[in-house]
């Protein structure tokens, strides 16, 4: 755990990875605080810190006070929070997120219900900016030129991190967010060539893991996460071992940092192994690891 690695042009003095956590404490104009800095520079001795997930676009919002990377205050305001983690040694990636469906039209800037693969309601309740709870809403299904929108936003929000001073950007498509929603059966129940077999709906994360890979600059800097088992946000999957295996491939040609599987140690049937190399990818696998589990899957290759 404690032997440096490298992922893709992200060069790591060790194995320990701070996972995305949600902290709900951004500042007004979706602004990642000081206390972020403070935050995150206290976590700057691991090999990596992965920030909370952060807004791509405007309309990406689906949780009161998260950061988001689409302004240049922003752009400014994290700058100061990797300035921090760079003073104290570590390396620090941004990980770009939109909602989908798990928001509010409270959120978005017309007012309108939220955006889906399709317009499939999930089961449970979303908090308002005031924190109270509301249910939620029937998202709208997502024309092309909201899809070609919303994968843009990668685009600029990625050439918005290199400009912020971070090391990488991370594609979250995991948690039952807008890439997952469009990844499984349960949540995307499309007819175009975005729904349907696994190849069509493996297409939308290809769009924003291109895009992000252009406003990055190059694949070497861009990470992405996936969550074959997670049934949070009501998400379901009829096969996710051949879901997910072919998102993986799907990876394969961008020439990527790093494939990051939230998969529980113990999980049964694990498939962040064939994930790793459908994807041919090195691995961060997140749940549950301490020491001894960690250090164990790195001697055995599992990670």
């Amino acid at each position: 755990l404690f032997s440096p690695v490298k992922f893709g042009s992200i060069e790591l003095k060790n194995r320990i990875v701070l996972a995305p956590l949600t902290r709900n404490r951004a500042a007004p104009g979706n602004l990642p605080s000081t206390l972020a800095a403070t935050y995150y520079s206290q976590r700057a001795s691991g090999g990596l810190v992965i920030t909370e997930a952060t807004q791509a676009t405007e309309d990406g919002q689906g949780y009161p006070d998260t950061p988001g990377l689409y302004t240049d205050a922003q752009v400014a305001a994290w700058k100061v929070v990797t300035d921090a983690v760079h003073a104290a040694g570590g390396k620090i990636v941004v990980q770009l997120w939109h909602t989908g469906r798990i928001s509010h039209s409270v959120f978005r800037p017309d007012g309108l219900p939220p955006l889906a693969p399709s317009a499939i309601a999930p089961a449970g309740a979303v908090y308002l900016p005031g924190w109270q709870k509301a249910d939620f809403e029937t998202p709208r299904e997502m024309s092309q030129a909201d899809i070609d929108r919303v994968v843009d936003g990668w685009r600029a929000a990625a050439a918005n991190a290199r400009r912020a001073g971070f090391d990488g950007v991370e594609v979250h498509g995991a948690n039952g967010y807008l890439i997952d929603q469009f990844l499984r059966d349960g949540s995307n129940k499309r007819t175009d060539g975005y729904g349907g077999p696994i190849e069509n709906r493996v297409r939308f994360l290809k769009e924003a893991v291109a895009a992000a890979v252009a406003g990055w600059g190059s694949g070497d800097g861009v990470g992405v996460r996936l969550s074959p088992h997670n049934p949070y946000n009501d998400m379901k999957d009829s096969d996710p071992a051949t879901t997910f295996t072919a998102a993986a491939a799907a990876l394969k040609p961008f020439g990527l940092a790093y494939l990051h599987v939230l998969e529980p140690v113990g999980t049964s049937p694990a498939l962040a192994p064939a994930m790793k190399a459908a994807s041919g990818l090195p691995l961060i696998v997140n749940g549950g690891y301490g020491a001894e589990t960690g250090a164990a899957a790195v001697a055995a290759g599992t990670i």
